[in-house]
């Protein structure tokens, strides 16, 4: 993708452009041309590199999709997308997932219709292409049409996670359950779910083998506050199921790894952020815990296109690990290779540990993910753990 400039291009941009011609798109332009394609927490890493993503390969493909990015905040929307705004590239869609009304107002905001037009309508007019049968029954007609939902928005602080564990579950279920709803208003070809790594809990109930593919779930005790991130996505992934199995919902699974990688927003603030501005800083890393947390990871673009696998190859019902094997170390061995060969030992990794939890962070766990599964439908993680490093910094530091 070109960006108009003739500058060495940001690992960002090599990373839409690598995307856009990838397999995944180039073997399915006929799924992807004309559709509408809907992105939830559009705001949030995931989210906001799919929204790029996507228009990238709009742009180099000419697939005339229609991008909306749903978000609740239209500021914090236009400082990250400027030009794709307004020039019309992506649109917005300003909603609470967590709104009684939300389906209604979403297809009213969409259509441009009263709200009493497209209240309970929806099956009825839905679709871009009305020749095309829905994969849930029913026709497709003209009017508001909404063909791919990826839906990314989830709490993601580990701190808000502890101070506010009822808004944390709220959002998630009450959230997912809308947007379910909405693809199943809208008869939505294939619908992701992005879920995470953490719903497995901790795996070192079976032993010493914490390897987990998707059937094989860890333990978690659900009245540790902190529980309420997991426990709430393996809930969603339930209503997921349900809907599949009730209502014909295509919907799909993708439980994430921690991913990280060119494209961070300036505001994030996880852990991985915070040992590559120690790196860029020449300041040590700071560890509150004993980092014995076994780490699971993906690099952004790597994770994109995952999500695009699942989303048109993926089958119903099915849950997905999208993690890179190879990336798998502790929170600490992850501080000490940046302190040694991405700072080039010029730092050092400190631990300071407080008495009390107040940071939120979750307890150890035991957790080696595979990814098996994803890796069958011809997905395949390309960037490693120290690029990973590489690739994000040198876009933090242009």
């Amino acid at each position: 993708m070109s960006s108009g400039k003739t500058n060495e291009k940001s690992a960002l941009q090599e990373d839409l452009a690598h995307n856009a011609g990838s397999p995944i798109v180039t073997e399915n332009l006929d799924a992807l041309r004309g559709a509408s394609v809907l992105v939830t927490g559009a705001t949030g890493l995931i989210g906001s590199e799919m929204v790029r993503t996507l228009d990238c390969i709009n742009k180099v493909h000419g697939l005339h999709m229609q991008i909306l990015a749903l978000v609740r905040n239209r500021k914090k929307a236009e400082d990250i997308y400027g030009a794709l705004l307004s020039e019309g590239r992506v649109r917005l869609v300003l909603a609470d997932l967590t709104e009684d009304s939300f389906v209604q107002s979403v297809l009213q905001e969409i259509s441009g219709k009263p709200a009493d037009q497209t209240s309970g309508a929806g099956r009825e007019a839905v679709s871009s292409d009305s020749s095309l049968p829905s994969d849930n029954g029913g026709e497709r007609g003209a009017g508001v049409h909404i063909d791919y939902i990826i839906h990314c928005a989830a709490v993601t602080t580990s701190k808000t996670m502890v101070q506010k564990p009822v808004e944390t579950i709220v959002t998630a279920i009450r959230g997912t359950q809308n947007m379910l709803e909405l693809a199943r208003e809208t008869h939505c070809r294939s619908f992701v779910y992005v879920s995470s790594m953490e719903m497995y809990g901790d795996l070192s109930v079976y032993g010493t083998d914490t390897r987990a593919d998707e059937q094989r779930i860890g333990y978690l005790n659900p009245l540790i506050v902190r529980s309420n991130y997991p426990e709430s996505k393996r809930m969603c992934e339930n209503l997921c199921a349900g809907y599949v199995s009730e209502y014909g919902v295509p919907v799909k699974i993708a439980r994430l790894a921690q991913t990280f990688g060119a494209g961070i927003l300036p505001t994030e603030n996880r852990v991985f952020a915070q040992f590559a501005r120690s790196a860029i800083a020449g300041k040590d890393i700071v560890l509150h815990t004993r980092g014995l947390s076994e780490g699971n990871y993906c690099y952004t673009a790597d994770c994109i296109r995952g999500l695009l696998t699942i989303l048109l190859k993926g089958s119903s019902g099915e849950a997905y690990n999208v993690v890179n094997e190879s990336t798998h170390t502790t929170i600490a061995g992850m501080a000490q290779m940046v302190a040694d060969e991405i700072a080039g030992g010029k730092i050092h990794v400190v631990f300071d540990i407080p008495e009390t939890n107040t940071y939120g962070y979750a307890a150890d766990t035991k957790l080696t993910l595979l990814s098996g599964k994803l890796c069958g439908l011809g997905w395949k993680p390309e960037i490693g753990l120290p690029d990973m490093y590489r690739r994000m910094m040198k876009d933090m530091v242009r």
